[in-house]
């Protein structure tokens, strides 16, 4: 059986450097047989994770977003890095599915998962201070996050029209990133 990967961007915007990222990313996941999901954490309309209003009651979009995470084995993310740190769309989505709900403890839909983080930034560095951050994120959440990432620096002058990555050098990379997820992840599949 297929490894169960979700895949999703730290940035939703049109045009995002990251949706461009993932959807190749992606491609080649499922060219190597990967069962791939890929969702739109906007879609989610989670609100600013808040201990009273998860007092109040949770949020249906974070149940959902819990439900869907805990049906896959692997997380494929990729995200900009915001004034060097975690864009707020991925870690609000994160602190939300982390929380106990559904009838399942803290963690339970994020714990024991394999992580690989890629990231797309119009910076010198490519988003590589975020990922470092959201490694030690999901180190708390105990996830097993995968050696093998990218950093794509200057990402605005890295694609080509149709979306696909100038450089091969940088397009073998995704490719190793994601074959050492799936690797990862056919393992711990049940």
């Amino acid at each position: 059986m297929p490894a169960k990967i979700l895949a999703f961007s730290g940035s939703s915007r049109n045009g995002s450097l990251n949706k461009m990222l993932l959807a190749i990313a992606v491609r080649e996941l499922r060219a190597l047989g990967a069962d791939v999901t890929v969702i739109d954490l906007r879609d989610f309309n989670l609100p600013i994770y808040d201990g009273d209003i998860e007092a109040q009651g949770i949020p249906e979009g974070a149940k959902r977003l819990h439900a869907i995470f805990k049906a896959h084995n692997a997380l494929l993310i990729c995200t900009p890095e915001y004034n060097g740190g975690v864009a707020p769309l991925t870690k609000n989505s994160i602190d939300w599915v982390s929380r106990p709900m559904n009838g399942d403890p803290n963690l339970a839909a994020i714990m024991g998962k394999a992580v690989t983080i890629l990231s797309a930034a119009a910076g010198l560095v490519g988003g590589s201070r975020q990922q470092q951050q959201l490694r030690v994120s999901f180190q708390v959440m105990r996830c097993i996050a995968v050696p093998e990432t990218v950093n794509i620096p200057l990402a605005h002058t890295a694609f080509n029209e149709d979306g696909t990555l100038k450089d091969k050098a940088t397009h073998d990379m995704v490719v190793l990133a994601v074959k050492s997820l799936k690797s990862v992840a056919d393992r711990l599949n049940p």
